[in-house]
């Protein structure tokens, strides 16, 4: 199959690779623009901070048609996924459709699809495309807290720097280290840095729940958060009976099993003895997403390599020319702190697109309206990819890649607009009762990772076959199981339009998509 349509992609990590690979294979033209020299996003060398690793094994975490090499470890770190997703590039031939280096600083919308902007080692020029695709991912623009006294503090020498900027341990050898954060990211920075800093602190502002790779002996993380039955003990948008029934008449039994692994985890952790209890129950994990407890970060606590200062915030930053750089935290106590590295997140932003567009994306709140965290409901001729994700990432966006396809292809049928709008915003307010707020604008799937990916299935019309859907109630859920979507084609929707205008929605400017 030949196709001229040219789909632009920004971003080359793991959603805009996935999509440009199933869109090339679809027959559409595809380019990809990334700012970095290579491939991978938040596994990219340039943002690849120290102790970086995948939460979940090689397992479960690899494209349906691309496994890991054998000889990789069981959990890979950031070097083995970065070259893991070079390898898929090459493999699949993406290498000649990938602009890196490329900034994109603007994307316009035009009769004809969207003028780029774009800025790369010969300067800055312009490219169309009909469709635009955003895979810049739910955490592309790092998010810096603004700390009092910052410029006093780098006057007198100390360095403060946002994890996706801190690259080299090395540079922190023999110097006093605070950590901002208590996520995945600045539990695996402590824990690097604890080996070579002179003294390492962790400024946590809220606990949360991190659960051991393996709780127990009949109990792994995978077994509990990646298979129907674990997922289903958790809220969600739209329970299925299963949650319904845990939910309800079986609440005995949910709230037991969370007890269960609460005392595990409080146990195999140590917390009890370190004073690092979360407050609140278990379940709450949902809110924050799924944390994995970093190997040998509490082991250094309790060896006092690493100290943590919980329910506690950097309220100051105090140097200049007479006091050696340190930080003020809210319970009055002061650190020293050569380098202070900020492990607080990143923000869902798409600075390429204009205000006007970026209004017309979003709530009031900021959050995405995106039908399936894909389709925009109000602007036409683009989707979003990487906007969903979750503990199954990898397949996550090789589902949405698949999506994006079929309605490029016009092989969806959709509900009507009204429809997707109340679908769209009955999500956004589950999301702000139930998790606090604590989402990327709307964006994150956890721990509804399998449920995200039955939807977009369901629209694709794919059915997995029965043994290995009950299979995945109680075993943890393999990509490989999903390698036949990429030879599957409904065609309840009828011939393949000839244009990308009418492969996608069409835009009606009072009632936005209308199905076709």
């Amino acid at each position: 199959m030949t196709c001229e349509h040219r789909i632009g992609i920004v971003g080359a990590g793991v959603a805009g690779l996935a999509c440009a690979k199933v869109l090339k294979q679809e027959g559409f033209s595809v380019e990809v623009f990334d700012r970095a020299p290579d491939v991978g996003g938040v596994w990219s060398a340039t943002r690849r901070y120290p102790g970086l690793r995948a939460q979940n094994s090689k397992a479960t975490f690899h494209f349906s048609d691309f496994p890991m090499p054998a000889t990789y470890p069981h959990v890979v770190d950031g070097h083995h996924m970065q070259a893991y997703l070079a390898a898929y590039a090459e493999h699949f031939g993406l290498a000649e459709h990938l602009r890196l280096r490329t900034d994109v600083l603007a994307a316009d919308p035009v009769d004809t699809g969207w003028l780029l902007q774009l800025r790369d080692a010969e300067g800055i020029h312009r490219r169309s495309c009909d469709h635009l695709v955003v895979a810049n991912g739910a955490y592309g623009e790092p998010l810096m807290p603004e700390y009092r006294g910052a410029e006093w503090f780098r006057q007198a020498g100390g360095q403060l720097w946002h994890s996706s900027e801190f690259l080299n341990v090395e540079s922190v050898r023999g110097k006093s280290v605070v950590v901002v954060g208590y996520g995945t990211s600045a539990c695996e920075i402590a824990t690097a840095v604890s080996d070579v800093a002179a003294s390492t602190d962790v400024v946590a502002r809220r606990l949360v729940w991190k659960v051991p790779r393996t709780p127990s002996r009949m109990l792994d993380y995978e077994r509990l958060m990646l298979t129907r039955f674990g997922e289903a003990h958790f809220d969600s948008v739209r329970p299925g009976w299963v949650a319904r029934f845990l939910a309800g008449p079986g609440e005995s039994v949910r709230i037991s099993n969370f007890d269960l692994i609460q005392e595990l985890v409080t146990k195999r952790l140590g917390l009890r003895e370190l004073g690092l209890v979360p407050d609140g129950r278990f379940e709450e994990i949902a809110d924050s997403g799924v944390g994995i407890a970093t190997n040998g970060f509490f082991d250094r606590v309790a060896a006092g390599r690493i100290v943590v200062h919980r329910d506690a915030t950097i309220t100051e930053m105090i140097g200049g020319p007479g006091p050696a750089p340190a930080v003020g935290l809210s319970t009055g106590q002061v650190l020293q702190a050569d380098v202070v590295v900020c492990a607080t997140g990143f923000q869902q932003h798409v600075p390429f697109l204009a205000p006007y567009i970026q209004r017309k994306l979003t709530d009031e709140r900021g959050n995405f309206r995106l039908y399936r965290q894909i389709l925009p409901l109000d602007v036409p001729k683009l989707t979003f990819v990487g906007y969903n994700p979750s503990l199954i990432s990898t397949l996550s966006a090789e589902v949405a890649a698949h999506w994006t396809a079929a309605l490029l292809a016009g092989r969806l049928h959709l509900p009507p607009a009204t429809t997707l709008g109340e679908q769209v915003d009955d999500r956004l307010r589950w999301m702000a009762q139930h998790t606090h707020g604590r989402r990327a604008r709307g964006a994150v799937n956890t721990p509804a990772s399998i449920q995200t990916v039955d939807e977009m299935l369901a629209d694709l019309k794919f059915r997995l076959p029965l043994a290995t859907r009950a299979a995945q109630w109680l075993r943890p859920i393999r990509p490989e199981s999903y390698r036949r979507l990429a030879g599957h084609r409904h065609s309840a929707a009828g011939p393949r339009p000839t244009t990308v205008e009418a492969q996608s929605l069409a835009y009606d400017e009072d009632r936005g998509p209308v199905s076709r």
